[in-house]
C-alpha cells in the first residue's frame, strides 16, 4: 500500500537567472538525446527511523537549497532559464511493506521507477523521495534528483549538510554552505567568470586544432543495431592498479585514463589521443559544498606513442590536470568554436570519445595493506569476466569507457559506434586494458605499443 504525504517548505532565497554553464550543457544533451538523467539511489535507514523523521529531513533540505526548489521555465524568447521559488509543497511517497516482504527489494523497485521516469522540468521539483515502512518503522529511503540541478558531488554536499539540522525541531544549526545556482549564474556572467571562460576556451581551441575531425577510420564490420556495449570485471586489474599507483605515485583514475588512451591510439593510429572527461569544478572557490550541477567536459590530449606505460601515465596525469583547470566555460562559445574549426577542417569534429570514472573518491584513494604479488594477480585473472551486454540504435557516443565501483573488483563498461569501431576492435580494447595494466605493474619497461602519427598543434587564435 502506498500513500503520499504533502510537505510544505519555505526557503530564504528566490529569483530567476540564466542557466549556469553546467545546466546549459546538460540541457543541450537533453534536447539532443531526449534523455532526462537522474542521480541518487537507495539507502538502508538506521534503526528507529520513522516517516515523520524523513519528512522533517526533506522539508529541511528543500528550505536550505535553491537547487531543490528550481523549475526550468522559458523566457520571453522561449529560451530556458532557472527559476528558484521561495516556498512550495513536495510529496513524499510512503510504501508499506508486508511482514513477509523484503523492504530492500521494494525500495530497489522504487529506485528503478524513479530513475527511469522522465522529469517535468517546468512542473516538477527536481527531487523524488520515497520511504519504505515496515511494522511502523522507516527502513529504506529512495532519493533521486534531476541531474540538471544536482550532480553526484551535489548529492555528497546534501549528505554533508544533514548534520546541520536539529533532529528534534528540524531547525538549521549553521548557515547554508557553498554557493547557490543563482549565485553561480551571476558570477559566471560577471567579469571574473568571463575571463575564466575565455582562458578555458583558448585551451579548448588548441586541442580542437590538434585533432583530426574523425577520430577513427571506416569500420571493417558495421553492425545493426549500431551501438554495442561490453563489460569486463577484473579483480586482477584492480590489484595491479594498486601496484602501479604505488610505484608511479599517481591515482588509479589517471592510470586507467592512460590505458584507455593507449587502446584508442592503437585503433586510431594517432600518437596523440583526445579523451573527453567529466570535471567536477568543485575545487573552485565557494563551489566545493554547493548543492548544484557543476560538472563540465574537460579535454585531455595525451601522447601515448613510443614510450613506456609509466611515461604514458605521467602524461595522462598532467593532461588530466590541464583539462580540470580549463573546464569552466560558457558552452555556447565552445559550440560556436567547434562549428567554426569544423568548417575550417571541412568536417564535423567528433568529440564523442568519453571517459567516466564513477568511482570518484575511490579512484584517488591510497591502497591499504601489503601490495599484491605477481603470483596473486595471475591467480586472480582466472576470475575475470568479459561479456557483451547490449546493443541499440539510438544516437550515442563514438567510444565510451565507464569505470564502476564494484566491491573487490573493477568493472569496465565500454561501448562504441560499430560504424567507426568494429566489435572485434572494441573487445580487443576492453581486454587490452587488463593485459596492459597487469604487465606494466610488474615491469616498468612495458611499452605502450603505439607508434602513431604526430600532428602539429596550432596556436589558439579565435578566443
Amino acid at each position: 500500500m502506498a500513500q503520499r504525504i504533502s510537505i510544505p517548505f519555505e526557503g530564504s532565497d528566490s529569483g530567476v537567472e540564466e542557466l549556469t554553464w553546467a545546466q546549459r550543457n546538460h540541457w543541450r544533451n537533453v534536447e539532443l538525446s531526449g534523455i532526462t538523467e537522474s542521480a541518487g539511489g537507495m539507502v538502508k535507514l538506521a534503526d528507529g527511523m520513522k516517516v515523520d523523521d524523513i519528512a522533517k529531513l526533506l522539508a529541511f533540505l528543500m528550505s536550505r537549497h535553491g537547487a531543490l526548489r528550481t523549475r526550468i521555465t522559458p523566457d520571453a524568447e522561449g529560451k530556458p532559464r532557472q527559476e528558484v521559488l521561495r516556498s512550495g509543497v513536495i510529496d513524499l511517497e510512503v510504501v508499506d511493506a508486508d511482514d513477509a516482504a523484503d523492504p530492500a527489494v521494494i525500495a530497489e523497485a522504487l529506485r528503478v521507477v524513479y530513475e527511469s521516469a522522465k522529469w517535468d522540468f517546468a512542473g516538477e521539483w527536481p527531487v523524488r523521495w520515497a520511504v519504505v515502512r515496515q511494522n511502523g518503522m522507516a527502513t529504506h529511503l529512495v532519493a533521486m534528483y534531476n541531474n540538471l540541478c544536482v550532480d553526484g558531488y551535489g548529492i555528497d554536499a546534501i549528505r554533508a549538510d544533514l548534520p546541520n539540522m536539529d533532529n528534534a525541531t528540524g531547525a538549521a544549526l549553521a548557515p547554508v554552505p557553498g554557493l547557490s545556482p543563482l549565485e553561480i549564474a551571476r558570477n559566471q556572467q560577471g567579469p571574473s567568470g568571463q575571463r575564466q571562460s575565455r582562458a578555458s576556451l583558448r585551451y579548448v581551441e588548441r586541442i580542437l586544432r590538434a585533432i583530426p575531425p574523425k577520430r577513427f577510420g571506416e569500420s571493417p564490420d558495421k553492425r545493426e543495431p549500431r551501438y554495442w556495449e561490453c563489460s569486463l570485471r577484473s579483480t586482477a586489474m584492480n590489484m595491479a592498479l594498486h601496484v602501479l599507483s604505488e610505484r608511479t605515485n599517481v591515482h588509479s583514475g589517471a592510470i586507467m585514463l592512460a590505458a584507455y588512451a593507449v587502446a584508442l591510439g592503437k585503433i586510431s593510429g594517432d600518437r596523440e589521443v583526445m579523451v573527453r572527461t567529466l570535471v567536477s569544478n568543485r575545487f573552485r572557490p565557494g563551489l566545493r559544498d554547493s548543492v548544484s550541477n557543476l560538472a563540465q567536459g574537460g579535454l585531455c590530449l595525451i601522447d601515448v606513442a613510443d614510450c613506456t606505460f609509466d611515461e604514458a601515465i605521467a602524461r595522462a596525469f598532467k593532461s588530466q590536470l590541464a583539462a580540470g583547470l580549463n573546464s569552466y566555460y560558457d558552452p555556447r562559445d565552445a559550440w560556436a568554436l567547434i562549428d567554426q574549426i569544423g568548417a575550417e577542417k571541412g568536417d564535423e569534429i567528433d568529440l564523442l570519445v568519453l571517459y567516466n570514472d564513477r568511482r570518484r573518491g575511490l579512484a584517488a584513494a591510497t591502497p591499504e595493506g601489503p601490495l599484491p604479488t605477481r603470483e596473486q594477480v595471475d591467480a586472480a585473472m582466472a576470475d575475470s569476466v568479459f561479456q557483451w551486454t547490449r546493443s541499440w540504435d539510438a544516437f550515442d557516443t563514438t567510444f565510451y569507457l565507464t569505470l564502476n565501483n564494484v566491491p573487490g573488483t573493477l568493472e569496465c563498461i565500454m561501448h562504441a559506434d560499430t560504424h567507426a569501431v568494429s566489435p572485434e576492435q572494441l573487445e580487443e580494447a576492453c581486454r587490452g586494458l587488463e593485459r596492459l595494466v597487469i604487465a606494466a605493474a610488474f615491469d616498468p619497461a612495458t611499452l605502450t605499443g603505439v607508434n602513431g602519427v604526430a600532428r602539429v598543434m596550432e596556436p589558439a587564435r579565435s578566443v
